[in-house]
Parts: structure tokens; C-alpha cells; sequence
């Protein structure tokens, strides 16, 4: 009997020969991710935790000028470059050519009864963050191939199947500690590759991270397994090369990435512990209280 196949990201009721692999769309479990090895996970509250050991420097007082002028810097980098410290630092690329979607706003109906944003919610966002992932590689990155790349998410040629996807929600409700995302808010998506395909390869693996921008940390984890199906033959295929070329430079440039935002954080971690060892972390340390001296 001839194995079931996967079912394309979209399809039109007009073509009857897909309406068998419809059936199952979408695949969002929390089955154990894709073969690829699942990446450490870096700690979410970093830059917070920055921010409240500067906060705790400037507040202690006492500061020196050059103090001042670092902890500005400090401050500066923080507010400025938050997204690459939190998702840069990982490989994602977050500029707005690569994002999936930035600044997307979350609405009202996105709501359940609860007042929470529906957890199918975070699989959608990450569904038009993945198409419009692809379409970056037309318009910014390859627009020799626009044709061929604007096709991934049709079923006209070769195109992208999702395979399976699992999503792992970061914000929950815990004796009131944390309340999950709600409106308003506004997310940003992100998208990188897992490892780097094979040639003869004919599936990848992306990590997906959705962002809220009103708490500047991770949402929701997604990890998508994306086969590459050619309508026309019906049947699986290798990554075109046009895809191999593209996915080769992504990854170097995800690997440069995550380098160069080690250094920053690096850059800021020096710098705010130089402030805590000039401020309250010092022999005789006294808080300045505001009082006439």
C-alpha cells in the first residue's frame, strides 16, 4: 500500500488529487523534536536580569562620571539591541529582512475565554512567519530565484511541506506568578535553521521563536520539520540547489551571529560589573540616601 503523503502549507479546494493529504494539514503535537539535535536552551531572563543589576548600580548612587557614561552605554545597548541579544545569541537572525514577523500586533479575538491568546494562536503566527520567512529569501536575498522561492508555499512545482511541528509555551499560570500572553501586545517571529541540509537531503529542520515585545523574552518555542514535496512528480525531492546556495549562506550568517553577539553580551556583562565594583559591590559601600551631606 502506498505511504500516505504529507499535505502542503496551503491548498485550494479547486485541485481535488490534494484533497487526500489535507486531511492532516497541520500536525502540532508534543511529540519529541526532529531527529536534529535540539540545541541548549540560553537563559530567558538575561536581559533582565541585566537590566536590574544597572538599575540596582544607578539607584545605589555614587556613580563617577565615567561611570555614568558606561552605564548610559550600557543602558543604550540594552534598549536598542535587545532582540539580538535574546535571539541573536542563538543563531536567529533578527533584522527586519529575515524577521518572519516584527511588531505584529496581537488583537482582542486572539483571546480565549480566559483572556489568554489561544495556544493554536502561536502555530498560525508561526505558519505566516514561515512563508513569509521564504518570500525574504525572494525579495532581499535571492531575487534570481523570486519565482522559485514565492512557489515554496504553493502547490505549483516544488514546495514546502510541514511535516510536523511542535510548539513549547514559555508563558503559563502558576500559583499567579506569570499570566500568559494577552492583549495588547505585539510579537515578533523568528526562523533559523537547526543544522545545515544535506544536498541529497529532502526535508530540514527550523526553530521557531515567537517574542513578546512587551516582556522582551521568548513566548513560545516552535521546532518544524519542512519536507520538500515536487507536485508535478508527486513525491518527495532533494533541496533544489538554489535552496542549497541560499541555506548555505543563512547558516554561515547565523554562525557570524551568534559570535558577535557573544561579544556584546560579553561587552555589557564587563561593563555592568565594573559599575557594581564602584558602586555597591565594594569595601565601605554606603547607599546614597538623597540626604544633605
Amino acid at each position: 500500500m502506498k505511504p500516505r503523503l504529507p499535505i502542503p502549507l496551503r491548498a485550494s479546494p479547486r485541485h481535488s488529487s490534494l484533497q487526500k493529504p489535507i486531511q492532516c494539514l497541520r500536525n502540532s503535537s508534543s511529540n519529541p523534536a526532529p531527529s536534529s539535535k535540539e540545541p541548549p536552551t540560553p537563559d530567558p531572563r538575561w536581559l533582565s536580569d541585566m537590566k536590574a543589576r544597572l538599575g540596582k548600580c544607578i539607584m545605589f548612587g555614587g556613580l563617577d562620571a565615567p561611570s555614568i557614561t558606561n552605564a548610559a552605554d550600557a543602558l543604550r545597548i540594552l534598549s536598542s539591541e535587545w532582540r539580538s541579544l535574546v535571539a541573536g545569541r542563538e543563531g536567529f537572525l533578527v533584522d527586519k529582512k529575515r524577521a518572519g514577523l516584527l511588531r505584529h500586533k496581537v488583537v482582542w479575538g486572539e483571546q480565549d475565554a480566559m483572556s489568554h491568546v489561544n495556544n493554536v494562536t502561536y502555530v498560525r503566527w508561526a505558519e505566516s512567519a514561515r512563508v513569509n520567512w521564504a518570500n525574504n529569501y525572494a525579495v532581499h536575498f535571492d531575487p534570481s530565484h523570486r519565482r522559485e522561492w514565492a512557489e515554496l508555499s504553493t502547490p505549483r512545482g516544488v514546495g514546502m511541506i510541514l511535516r510536523s511541528i511542535r510548539t513549547d509555551y514559555k508563558f503559563f499560570w502558576f500559583l499567579m506568578i506569570e499570566q500568559p500572553m494577552t492583549y495588547p501586545d505585539h510579537i515578533s517571529v523568528f526562523h533559523k535553521l537547526r543544522s545545515m541540509p544535506k544536498a541529497t537531503d529532502s526535508h530540514f529542520v527550523l526553530d521557531v521563536m515567537i517574542m513578546s515585545e512587551l516582556r522582551q523574552r521568548p513566548a513560545a518555542r516552535c521546532v518544524e520539520d519542512i519536507v520538500v514535496y515536487d507536485y508535478k512528480k508527486g513525491q518527495k525531492t532533494p533541496l533544489p540547489p538554489f535552496m542549497m546556495d541560499a541555506f548555505r549562506k543563512t547558516w554561515e550568517a547565523q554562525e557570524a551571529e551568534k559570535k558577535r553577539v557573544g561579544e556584546r553580551m560579553k561587552e555589557v556583562l564587563l561593563a555592568v560589573r565594573s559599575m557594581e565594583q564602584r558602586t555597591w559591590d565594594r569595601e565601605g559601600a554606603v547607599e546614597d540616601m538623597g540626604g544633605t551631606k
